[in-house]
């Protein structure tokens, strides 16, 4: 008698941590991309170009969590995203948003890290090594951001000529990034 049972793979508190974190990717990009609107609709073209960028890599980080749980035989969920913030009165207050959320997914970023470790999951440790650098980067890059719309004191053009003369963030091509599911954009 030869009876083929299916083995049910038990999702573990990190595979469960990384398919929220997807939605917390998604959820980035698209505060991102209503931050860089809000930018475009007010003439300043540097700084939507910016976030535009940003809207992207968040876009492709919730991709390479994705690629990640199919190579590891782990069925992704593509979940739908939390309500983002579209009013918005002054360049500080969607940079300092910015800046909050780039800190929020460091915390959340750290947790998956501490988890895939506890678990002795060292494939998962691994593959947070990576999101660790890049949200040092991630906050820095904010935090210059602020201190450059602070010093500018309301003069737009500054920050403008800022972006437009300096390189801010990388430019998405890090050989050392985790594969992204259906490529990079």
């Amino acid at each position: 008698m030869t009876a083929t049972a299916k083995i049910q793979h038990k999702e573990t508190q990190f595979e469960h941590l990384l398919q929220e974190q997807v939605r917390n990717e998604f959820t980035a990009s698209q505060q991102y991309t209503a931050v860089a609107v809000w930018f475009d609709d007010n003439d300043l073209p540097q700084l939507a170009k910016h976030f535009y960028r940003q809207a992207l890599e968040e876009r492709n980080h919730a991709m390479m969590i994705i690629q990640y749980l199919m190579d590891n035989g782990v069925k992704p969920y593509v979940p739908g995203v939390e309500q983002v913030r579209n009013d918005f009165t002054e360049t500080r207050e969607l940079v300092a948003l910015a800046l909050e959320q780039e800190r929020e997914v460091t915390r959340e970023i750290e947790t998956l890290a501490r988890t895939a470790r506890e678990e002795g999951n060292y494939l998962g440790e691994q593959f947070m090594q990576w999101f660790l650098k890049e949200q040092v980067e991630e906050v820095s890059q904010m935090s210059t951001l602020l201190n450059v719309v602070d010093r500018a004191k309301g003069n737009l053009f500054h920050v403008e000529d800022f972006l437009a003369r300096e390189t801010v963030g990388d430019d998405g091509s890090d050989p050392t990034a985790p594969p992204v599911a259906g490529g990079a954009l």
